[in-house]
């Protein structure tokens, strides 16, 4: 802000003509099942600067996204199935509190929440306690997934990378596949879809 150059105008400018092409946008919401779901994403070592890595995550009620974040990592970590591993925790605490004001609200989910993470390794680790002793400087992160995993009020699955919809949180996509995902988070054109 003290002192900005030419890159930071043109990086306004780029701003601003993504927010003048979607002025028309908003999420749409529609009716359906009580199921709470997430998609859960890191971007490894994505700040070439400093090297953090990005969190991002989605969560949906039905078909719905109610909440989202896209964040630098608090630390650097020191192998993408970490970034991804501290990603699953964000989005595991995301989905707690969730589900805490849901139950607030007198609204009781019929099966756990689930995480779709395109991570094998971490995924692997949110089941497996051989695989602890390899990452303990992940200590309460692992813990924390693996304690709601067990207790089974958190279940994890592997969704494919083309399908996994926090990647546009994360990363700069190319046009189809993030018009792709603009669509599976239910960001739409109201006008346009008046018909359905």
């Amino acid at each position: 802000m003290t002192t900005p150059s030419e890159l930071h105008f043109q990086l306004v400018k780029r701003i601003l003509r993504y927010l003048q092409g979607t002025l028309d946008h908003g999420l749409t919401f529609t009716s359906g099942a009580w199921e709470l779901n997430a998609y859960s994403d890191a971007d490894w070592a994505a700040d070439i600067s400093i090297r953090r890595s990005i969190t991002g995550f989605v969560a949906f009620l039905g078909h719905n996204p109610i909440s989202w974040q896209s964040k630098k990592q608090n630390s650097v970590s020191r192998s993408s199935t970490e970034a991804e591993y501290r990603a699953l925790a964000h989005t595991a605490a995301d989905l707690a509190w969730i589900r805490q004001v849901l139950l607030d609200l007198k609204v009781f989910l019929p099966q756990p929440p689930t995480i779709h993470c395109d991570n094998l390794s971490a995924l692997a680790l949110s089941s497996n306690p051989v695989h602890h002793s390899r990452i303990k400087h992940l200590d309460i992160d692992f813990h924390f997934v693996r304690e709601r995993v067990q207790r089974r009020d958190l279940s994890m699955q592997y969704i494919p990378t083309d399908e996994q919809v926090a990647d546009i949180f994360t990363k700069g996509l190319h046009s189809p596949l993030f018009t792709k995902h603009c669509g599976n988070l239910r960001l739409r054109n109201p006008a346009g879809f008046e018909g359905e």
